[in-house]
């Protein structure tokens, strides 16, 4: 396992939309160890490929200190929302350190998807692991959470963005 280098905000590569995982092999499972291992390092709860320079469509979470059991790699996500009960709470990202804001997301949601070995699954998710299944999946589709901001909040990320020394460096 590899802890693999992290993409911040600004590389072409996380506005970029992912492509379908086809190929279920050892690659495949050593990826989804290498992200985990990757996201663990950095204190996230979740992890898609193009944060990491990859343009393929697979995400690591871990919400697991939330609820037991939850923690793994969904390949090829798709979900929708479960009712029409929205959230509204903080959110970051790993690739847009120590950035944070009011967030809108949908409160539920299904997902469906494969494992790193091909199998079919499926889970309906709430609070945390909602948001981090609509999250994850905004990164396959290269979209980042500022995108989904009220105007002032991203102004206000916005301007925390360009002081940020990660941003400068």
């Amino acid at each position: 396992m590899a802890i693999r280098e992290l993409r911040y905000y600004g590389d072409p590569v996380l506005t970029t939309e992912a492509t379908e995982i086809d190929t279920f092999d050892a690659n495949l499972e050593k990826l989804a160890r290498d992200m985990l291992e990757t996201m663990d390092a950095a204190g996230g709860v979740g992890l898609a490929a193009n944060q990491i320079g990859l343009t393929k469509r697979i995400f690591v979470y871990d919400c697991s200190h939330y609820q037991a059991g939850m923690r793994g790699a969904i390949v090829n996500p798709v979900w929708e929302p479960v009712g029409n009960l929205g959230q509204i709470g903080a959110e970051g990202c790993l690739s847009i350190p120590n950035i944070s804001a009011r967030t809108q997301r949908y409160y539920q949601v299904k997902v469906t998807g494969q494992d790193v070995y091909g199998r079919p699954v499926a889970m309906v998710a709430s609070d945390l692991m909602a948001r981090c299944i609509q999250h994850e999946t905004d990164h396959l589709d290269g979209v980042l959470f500022l995108q989904r901001l009220e105007p002032e909040e991203y102004k206000h990320a916005m301007a925390q963005v360009r002081e940020s020394d990660w941003f400068n460096a």
